[in-house]
């Protein structure tokens, strides 16, 4: 009996390190090739356009051509709280790569990424890469304000055509902004946005109501429906849903002069009379170039390359990350194309400091940290992630 349970024992020790072996080597397919499995998790699903344009970008990764050397796991609608259960279950079906999708998950992603270093982890939206790094930890954005200033340019633009042809004066430029916390990421883009639309008309001001969701179809529709009644006649967002372009388009309809700036997706489909243009990041560039650099294992940042601060990366129209979609050529004003073509290559060149102007900023939590934009701020010129947090003196923000 002994020698019976000395054998179990045995055979048991070794088919222990025998998978343990096969989990530790690389997977290689027939003719020698790195096979790798990425993992997604999602917190929404393809019905936000936040998770969507993720979506897409794990679509693109499946469609490229890696000779079939790559595999795409996806978990949709993972609540924060539900983050290290889905992680588990993608490092259980054997992932070499994870990416985690949202802001909420970064504690969890890091946390896992120190336990399980033959993973990589890539963070989008993430700012913690650089605290006690890791070298399987990863973070990642693209530099969205650059967006958020060039669909202000066609905003102003819109505004300015408006004044010319008399159906506004120039007091009356006053546009609205929903968005969803007065987080830095929102600060920094709706700033970016008004000063891109001061860039064309100068008297513009902005009103901006905050919804404290980020998905919400019917607040975000009531806010700017508010704003419209309150005389706005553009209303840009932060924030997840169609409900502000549906306001202005209903808006419209009811004989009320209103345009709409969009984010992560098109807004035409719903809102062909008034929607003037949206912007978006465009994930699938870090996301098949990071799976190419775990395939030929190469550093991730190296590979990728852009704007690198450690362990994390980022960069803007100049390397695809931000995109500009679908300017309305039927509502937007003449001239549109020409002046974001300018403004993006001087993006591009880095010729162009947006934050920048005779403004000064408060921080919202602490009114004695104040910023004078006369010399200039440099968004994402330390980090991925916005830092731009000082609310101009003249915007008008409602919790």
């Amino acid at each position: 009996m002994k020698r019976v349970r000395m054998v179990v024992v045995i055979t048991a020790v070794a088919l222990i390190a025998f998978y343990a072996l096969i989990n530790y080597i690389d997977v290689k397919d027939d003719n020698g090739n790195k096979t790798i499995v990425v993992g997604f998790v999602y917190d929404g699903d393809e019905s936000a356009p936040y998770t969507y344009n993720f979506i897409k970008a794990a679509n693109k990764l499946k469609a490229y051509d890696f000779n079939g050397n790559v595999e795409v796991i996806e978990k949709s609608n993972i609540p924060e709280e539900k983050g290290e259960e889905a992680m588990n279950e993608l490092i259980a079906e054997g992932c070499d790569v994870i990416i985690t999708t949202s802001y909420g998950y970064q504690i969890t992603a890091k946390e896992m990424a120190k336990k399980n270093p033959n993973i990589q982890f890539c963070e989008a939206t993430g700012d913690n890469a650089n605290e006690d790094p890791l070298p399987n930890y990863h973070t990642f954005m693209g530099e969205i304000y650059q967006g958020r200033y060039v669909t202000g340019i066609i905003a102003g633009m819109k505004l300015k055509e408006m004044i010319k042809d008399g159906v506004i004066s120039k007091d009356q430029a006053k546009v609205g902004y929903i968005g969803a916390f007065p987080y830095p990421e929102v600060i920094s883009g709706y700033t970016a946005f008004i000063l891109g639309v001061r860039s064309v008309v100068p008297t513009a001001t902005m009103d901006v109501y905050y919804t404290n969701t980020w998905t919400s179809y019917s607040l975000e529709k009531s806010y700017a429906e508010k704003l419209i009644d309150e005389g706005c006649v553009i209303i840009s967002q932060h924030s997840d849903t169609i409900g502000p372009a549906v306001a202005c388009e209903d808006a419209s309809e009811h004989g009320k002069t209103v345009y709409h700036v969009g984010y992560n997706q098109s807004m035409t489909d719903v809102a062909p009379t008034t929607t003037l243009v949206s912007s978006r990041i465009d994930w699938s560039v870090y996301i098949v170039s990071a799976v190419e650099a775990v395939l030929a294992g190469d550093d991730i940042e190296r590979h990728v390359g852009g704007n690198v601060h450690g362990n994390d990366i980022c960069a803007g129209f100049d390397k695809g990350w931000v995109n500009i979609l679908d300017i309305n050529t039927h509502v937007a004003a003449k001239g549109t194309e020409e002046a974001v073509n300018e403004a993006i290559e001087a993006l591009e060149k880095r010729q162009l400091t947006v934050f920048k102007g005779d403004y000064i900023g408060i921080n919202p939590d602490d009114p004695e940290d104040k910023y004078d934009l006369n010399k200039g701020y440099i968004e994402n010129e330390n980090a991925s992630a916005p830092s731009f947090h000082y609310i101009l003196r003249d915007v008008v923000t409602v919790h």
